[in-house]
């Protein structure tokens, strides 16, 4: 891939993460605990379970990155 393809892409995938949509992150037991905390808390940890969502999945994009790279020289 060109590297102004892959600068291409990034940007495309920065550009999609800004303007995505809110989230809930929560299970249904999350739910009732953060209904029961109220507002400010219930959104502290909604992004509480984001943000350790984040970095498993950064992890695998980056194996996962390095394991399509190894195999594009072969």
């Amino acid at each position: 891939m060109r590297r102004s393809n892959l600068v291409f892409t990034f940007i495309v995938c920065l550009l999609l993460t800004a303007a995505a949509l809110p989230v809930k992150a929560q299970c249904s037991i999350c739910t009732r605990t953060a209904q029961q905390l109220g507002e400010r808390p219930a959104r502290a940890l909604n992004k509480g379970i984001i943000y350790l969502a984040v970095t498993p999945l950064a992890i695998f994009g980056v194996i996962g990155y390095r394991w399509w790279k190894s195999e594009q020289h072969d």
